[in-house]
């Protein structure tokens, strides 16, 4: 382990020196790249330089231990540096742990009610604003992509995508079956319902890793229908894409112009296909995907959200939080923080081994 870290400290040192040069200020492109992976090293170079000037005050506690009068304070010194220590070699092991690629990436969200009706499709839209407010907490950007919503205010689908370094990292383990457990505001008898939705989280792809064909999509444009503003039903503006290789259909109509449609459309379809290329070409990263907490597959029931109890389940780690009303407003980073430290405690038991 340490060997690496010298390693990542000469990386740095050399990576200092070039962000100087000349030839490289004057090309962006290679300035950009290099400071991109300087910057990434930094929490590494940061925590070894610690970890260095812990062994530093070791080794001086170390040399006191023999003085008559300074022997006990060193010895109480030396106690809280083992603690020190002990927390610091952890911390050195995490940073080790190959990292998610995907894991500064924006996201894109899908939300589709399940099994039980109107109810499910109100949970759909409880389920949306609780991501949107965790994102503002986090002063991440939303952008709605399409949203199909009932006559209730609730979600069929919705697709709408989280901006900001880091997103990935924190939603991905959203994906999977939510269940929620609660009286409908239509029930009279005062029954409590249990309702499913399917969350889907996707690393945003970007322009240059997708290379989509014209002549392998189909687009039809057709006018949007539901609740939407005046211009539903009077212009051709929603768009429809099949990308005709994989099958994979895409439909976009919250907009009133079908170019901005059409864009939005194609930005989900890049992540999708993203997704599929990862998937099955990429087995490194579907075996990571495995690795995680829970498998993430939309098949898996991952979460349940009782509200007579008060009370949110995380089936993958056992975790139950008594506080629905926080979390639903967007208060999930104890849950997260939790799900996080779980993988990283397995990954670190699997680089052990």
């Amino acid at each position: 382990m340490f060997e690496k870290f010298e390693w990542i400290l000469e990386r740095y040192e050399e990576l200092n020196m070039a962000l100087s040069q000349p030839d490289t200020l004057s090309d962006q492109a290679r300035y950009q790249k290099l400071l991109k992976e300087h910057a990434g090293l930094q929490p590494q170079v940061d925590a070894w330089r610690s970890y260095q000037a812990l062994l530093q005050e070791e080794r001086q506690a170390e040399d006191m231990l023999p003085d008559t009068e300074l022997g006990e304070i060193a010895r109480e010194e030396l106690a809280q540096i083992a603690a020190q220590k002990e927390a610091a070699e952890k911390a050195l092991r995490l940073l080790l742990l190959p990292r998610d690629p995907n894991a500064d990436r924006n996201v894109i969200i899908e939300i589709r009610g399940g099994a039980g009706g109107d109810e499910a499709s109100l949970f759909g839209a409880v389920l949306m604003r609780m991501y949107m407010r965790y994102a503002e907490r986090h002063a991440f950007q939303t952008e709605p992509l399409t949203m199909n919503m009932t006559e209730l205010g609730g979600v069929k689908e919705a697709v709408f995508s989280i901006i900001g370094n880091g997103a990935f990292l924190r939603m991905k383990y959203e994906s999977g079956v939510h269940r929620v457990q609660r009286i409908p505001v239509t029930e009279s008898g005062g029954r409590i319902h249990t309702s499913t939705c399917t969350v889907a989280v996707l690393p945003e792809a970007e322009d240059v890793e997708i290379d989509i064909a014209p002549k392998d999509l189909r687009i039809d444009y057709y006018r949007a229908s539901g609740a939407g503003g005046q211009h539903v039903n009077r212009t051709d503006s929603a768009v429809r894409i099949t990308h005709l290789p994989t099958g994979l259909v895409v439909t976009c109509q919250d907009e009133k112009s079908q170019n901005k449609n059409r864009e939005q459309a194609m930005r989900v379809l890049r992540t999708r296909l993203y997704e599929k290329m990862q998937s099955e070409k990429d087995m490194a990263y579907a075996s990571d995907r495995k690795g995680q907490v829970g498998t993430g597959d939309r098949s898996e029931r991952i979460r349940t959200y009782n509200f007579p109890q008060g009370r949110v389940t995380d089936h993958r780690i056992g975790l139950t939080l008594y506080k629905i009303e926080d979390i639903i407003d967007g208060d999930l980073d104890e849950m997260i923080d939790a799900l996080l430290a779980e993988e990283q405690a397995k990954r670190l038991k699997e680089l052990s081994l």
